[in-house]
């Protein structure tokens, strides 16, 4: 398969996500999460910071870059934003669920923007895979996802949803050609002047102080890897393979989040999930390979 190297970034962004709900929830309850998410864009820009302060190309650029990462990150912060507050009459079985939505809506958008060719066995495909992560979600009971009542705080996510499509399409629409490095330091300050904004709008405290040791380290691995890396993988991988195939990952992020349960808390992954586990997989290797053979297609 042609670009195998980003579909291997993409599968580790995967599960670098995927490990950030495992330390997020450390830190839930501890912390604000919009105060949260601040401080993890500003611990991952002032990593970022000595190697663009060093190069003055790089601080020409970000000069050019920032108001277009501005826009990018104001739909990154939406995001979290709209999930915190869906979350207050909202579950996260209802968010996880609403989420699988995703990848579909992004090949949607990319067959307008990008003129992406989108059949019905792929939607098809789509609808398989948004199946399978489902099912990890409610662990095979299938009474629960019946029982699935969408309220106010869904249709926020939803609208969540859509702003993370907008940033995922946004990192390829906004592309000229710049250091990566650049417009992810960019990104990152943007997203923590949009989440300042919300904390003052919201009325929400700091509370940085309330960590400690073990959740200081907690605390950095959303900011160095969930947040750091993973922004910097995605926009690699995007702008190389498109939104669509970058997105179409999400559906395997419940089974990561499953194995990395199984590995550091020891946490079985029941029998009744194992189907839906298949499903994505199967669901996420067709939609790369049918990708990659419509653009061979387009080519020819």
């Amino acid at each position: 398969m042609k670009n195998i190297k980003y579909h291997l970034l993409s599968l580790l962004v995967t599960a670098l996500v995927a490990g950030s709900f495992l330390s997020s929830e450390k830190l839930s309850g501890v912390i604000n999460p919009f105060s949260l998410t601040l401080l993890r864009f500003l611990l991952a820009a002032l990593v970022l910071f000595p190697f663009i302060l060093t190069k003055k190309h790089r601080i020409k650029m970000a000069k050019d870059v920032f108001p277009r990462s501005l826009i990018m990150s104001l739909f990154f912060a939406i995001f979290f934003i709209c999930m915190f507050m869906a979350l207050q009459t909202t579950t996260a079985l209802n968010t996880g669920t609403l989420y699988t939505l995703v990848p579909f809506i992004t090949a949607i958008v990319s067959v307008f923007l990008f003129k992406e060719k989108l059949s019905i066995q792929m939607l098809g495909v789509y609808l398989v895979g948004a199946v399978g992560t489902c099912w990890v979600v409610v662990k095979g009971d299938l009474e629960t996802l019946l029982r699935l009542n969408l309220n106010k705080g869904d249709i926020l996510f939803l609208l969540g949803c859509m702003s993370m499509v907008c940033f995922s399409i946004s990192m390829k629409v906004f592309y000229r050609g710049e250091e990566t490095i650049v417009t992810v330091f960019c990104t990152l300050i943007g997203g923590a002047f949009w989440m300042l904004l919300a904390l003052f709008v919201f009325h929400q405290p700091l509370d940085w102080f309330a960590l400690n040791a073990e959740l200081a380290l907690h605390m950095l691995y959303l900011a160095l890897f969930a947040t750091l890396l993973s922004t910097f993988i995605i926009h690699k991988t995007t702008v190389v393979l498109g939104p669509a195939k970058v997105m179409a990952y999400i559906y395997l992020s419940p089974v990561f989040v499953a194995f990395i349960m199984l590995l550091f808390e020891g946490k079985s992954i029941p029998t009744a999930v194992y189907p839906g586990i298949a499903l994505s997989i199967l669901s996420t290797v067709v939609l790369q390979v049918s990708n990659s053979q419509a653009e061979r297609n387009q080519v020819c």
